[in-house]
């Protein structure tokens, strides 16, 4: 029973990670158009001659407003970049990386207490990394082979009126 007590007790780092990683994916901004939502109707039920504070209201309305439009934008950015990413060279460094530490690890005194939980957060880690490289070396090679092909420069000038080029664009469905 000391082996497993001593087990959880070195693994509460690597899961203590994961539980801020997961708190950290779960926090959640504040609700922008609630907010402008009861403002304005805050703005309606204040008399028409408390103008100064009408005017202020209204301002904080326009700087939310603003900040909504402003976080709408980026996240469509972030979100464009997130989508055109395919992997490069970063994900071999990375897998070599992880490739490495797993090695080295092997070689650490097995006797240690947190040896095994170490390692296979380090396995999990090269996996992962192993799938987002595979993921980015597929997706260039299909790249590469839709690219689509040039002739020869001494060719490009050579064409036969009679031959006919049928592109996958030009194909019509009836």
């Amino acid at each position: 029973m000391v082996g497993l007590g001593q087990l959880a007790l070195n693994t509460a780092p690597i899961f203590g990670g994961a539980l801020l990683a997961a708190a950290i994916g779960q926090v959640r901004g504040p609700d922008y158009r609630a907010q402008i939502s009861q403002d304005m109707d805050l703005l309606d039920r204040l008399p028409a001659d408390a103008t100064a504070r009408r005017a202020e209201l209204q301002r904080t309305i326009d700087a939310r407003i603003d900040d909504l439009i402003d976080t709408s934008d980026q996240s469509r950015a972030l979100r464009r970049a997130v989508t055109s990413y395919h992997g490069n060279w970063r994900d071999v460094v990375l897998l070599i990386t992880a490739l490495m530490f797993v090695y080295v690890w092997w070689h650490v005194n097995h006797d240690r207490a947190n040896w095994l939980p170490a390692f296979i957060a380090l396995i999990l880690l090269a996996v992962v990394t192993a799938g987002y490289t595979v993921r980015g070396l597929l997706g260039a090679t299909r790249s590469l082979l839709r690219r689509p092909r040039t002739k020869p420069p001494g060719l490009a000038s050579v064409s036969s009126p009679s031959a006919t080029t049928v592109s996958p664009d030009t194909i019509v469905s009836t």
